[in-house]
């Protein structure tokens, strides 16, 4: 069959990728070091400075240290699997060891408090992401050992062994000379470690790192087992509140704060103590930014900020009585959370549409003035904390199994552009998954016009092709240059999965591999929308480097009020229709059938 994607011509990256997973399969303990030769050829473009012996790649050793838990300083040997029972039958009792977490990725790790480290994965793909991770972090690690035993960073090191506190100046200058970075590299690092900065590079001197590895089951059978339990986590921490299984769903997956935001308007009720938070003294450049946006007169990135100072605001203190106030509302509105207590690491949510209040609701939702046909729904929105590549698909699959009726498919997340900004929303129509080596053609149910609207920084990119990638350091410039030849603009990881998801609920059959699959005819809603957080051919400039910042905020505000307002429209016409006040062809003008 003609292709309309060629092949990248990446051995080194298949190279590398069949070396890990071939000595993964070893019932012993493997050891990164014998990775680090064909993860070198691969010349990622996330890992720049990877082959010099003298240059540390500080951007590469941040955006590791950003998505692994910063006990991984003291760790040597990492353990993965899907459930505690692979864990406790190999001997290691995690359930009873420390929950640590890492701030760039939602990933289930306990820390025995020595030197062992557990993780918990839901698909191949995430360990397609951690074994790339540790291997950049040891071979920087061990670049930064040897620098460190010049005579002048030894010096500093032991004055300063117990030191918490910021560099000055002059330190900061010290260091970059003795390391080989730049004045700016090791500000980068130092946000990156944070108070564990110096302690760090003190360990660092000390002793060259060597990780090993160990894989504790891995099988497909046992990433079935491990979504089989998520779902009946769900069922059981939702006991008799919400028949999931009888209710038809419209499946979000986003993150854990945007839906609900919108749907509560707890910030905007809110607004008058979020201000006189902004005037504390410590916050002026908040409170500076506000007074903009309001003089602007944007009611939508007003109430983009708010939200963005709300969750400054419970970060920064003790926030017990507001955090308790906000659950009895999403109570009351029939937002249940349900974060997973076993397996791996992700929170669901089911949102009840008939117990929402419209009054509460922000602003940018009332497209529709009449909202009695909220207390006639029987739908639920599942939204999930969006998983990392093949999870999508695990997640998606084990859903449409049970639900009776799934009403629309909705993807929103983050994005490497090759053609546009940081903070511009794309929307593609054809995806390319890395993972089947299929290309989905489908109706995205979202235009341009359906963003633009609540998007007051970026531009909106509609009638895009994708890329669903198999891993963030998985990728070289001649990876990305022979896709961006054929017009293929967004770097993703999640899209292509739900799409092979999606064929398997429509189609009769397993999803093909290496086929042109064409999804027109699905006959619920798909919808996907990225937000650029990343240009990689334009080196260094990312979102990722530490937590989400405001222009981050406007893109997944903006998305996500696409999202719940197209998913609102159509549950009205379809509860309309049922009630004979709407005639079959507006139905089929909003795509239901």
């Amino acid at each position: 069959m003609d292709r309309t994607v060629p092949t990248t011509g990446s051995e080194e990256l298949e190279l590398y990728m069949r070396t890990y997973y071939s000595l993964l399969r070893s019932t012993h303990t493997i050891q990164i070091e014998t990775l680090v030769e064909s993860y070198l050829t691969l010349d990622s473009s996330l890992h720049v400075h990877a082959r010099s012996e003298t240059v540390p790649d500080t951007a590469a050793l941040s955006y590791s240290s950003q998505r692994l838990p910063s006990c991984l300083a003291d760790v040597d040997l990492i353990l993965i699997g899907q459930v505690e029972k692979s864990f406790a039958e190999a001997g290691y009792p995690v359930d009873e060891w420390e929950r640590v977490y890492a701030p760039g990725r939602r990933r289930r790790t306990h820390f025995d408090g020595k030197s062992t480290l557990a993780v918990f994965v839901v698909s191949r793909s995430d360990i397609d992401d951690l074994l790339p991770m540790l291997t950049a972090y040891q071979i920087e690690w061990n670049k930064l050992h040897d620098l460190l035993q010049a005579e002048a960073a030894r010096l500093f090191l032991t004055h300063n062994e117990k030191r918490v506190q910021k560099l000055t100046e002059s330190e900061i200058e010290l260091l970059a000379m003795t390391t080989h970075m730049t004045p700016n590299d090791i500000r980068r690092l130092e946000t990156a470690w944070g108070l564990r900065f110096v302690a760090n590079l003190v360990k660092i001197a000390r002793t060259r790192k060597s990780f090993g590895v160990r894989l504790l089951g891995g099988s497909q059978a046992d990433y079935r087992r491990a979504t089989a339990q998520w779902w009946d986590e769900i069922k059981e921490q939702l006991h008799s509140h919400v028949d999931l299984e009888d209710r038809p769903v419209y499946f979000v997956s986003s993150n854990t704060h945007s839906l609900v935001n919108l749907l509560t308007g707890f910030a905007l009720r809110e607004e008058k103590t979020l201000i006189a938070y902004m005037e504390d003294g410590e916050h002026a450049d908040l409170l500076a930014e506000y007074h903009l946006l309001e003089r602007e007169g944007s009611v939508s990135s007003r109430s983009n900020f708010l939200y963005y100072v709300l969750r400054n605001y419970l970060d920064t203190a003790d926030r017990g009585e507001v955090r308790g106030e906000m659950r009895r509302d999403e109570t009351a509105l029939g937002i249940h959370r349900i974060p997973s207590r076993h397996g791996f690491e992700l929170e669901t949510q089911v949102i009840e549409l008939n117990k929402l209040r419209p009054e509460w609701l922000d602003p940018r939702l009332h497209a529709d003035p009449d909202f009695a046909w909220l207390q006639r729904t029987d739908a639920i929105i599942i939204n999930i904390d969006y998983p990392l590549g093949l999870g999508a698909y695990e997640i998606l699959a084990r859903l449409s199994e049970r639900v009776e009726r799934l009403l629309g498919v909705y993807v929103m997340g983050k994005a490497a552009t090759l053609n546009a900004r940081i903070g511009d929303v794309m929307i593609s129509n054809v995806v390319h998954d890395e993972h089947s080596r299929n290309s989905y053609l489908f109706n995205n149910c979202f235009t341009a016009q359906d963003v633009a609207p609540f998007l007051s920084m970026g531009q909106v990119l509609d009638n895009q092709k994708a890329i669903s990638a198999l891993g963030t350091f998985l990728q070289n410039s001649r990876y990305m240059d022979v896709f961006y030849r054929e017009g293929y603009t967004v770097l993703e990881m999640e899209a292509g999965p739900y799409l092979s998801a999606i064929y398997e609920v429509v189609r009769p059959r397993r999803h093909p591999q290496n086929e042109i699959v064409t999804l027109h005819h699905a006959p619920f809603d798909i919808g996907v929308l990225h937000y650029a957080s990343d240009t990689p051919r334009t080196k260094g400039h990312n979102l990722g480097a530490g937590s989400l910042n405001y222009i981050g905020v406007d893109p997944t505000y903006a998305t996500a009020v696409a999202i719940l307002q197209r998913l609102m429209n159509r549950e009205a016409v379809r509860i309309r229709l049922s009630a004979g006040t709407v005639t079959q062809e507006i139905a089929a003008m909003n795509g239901l059938r």
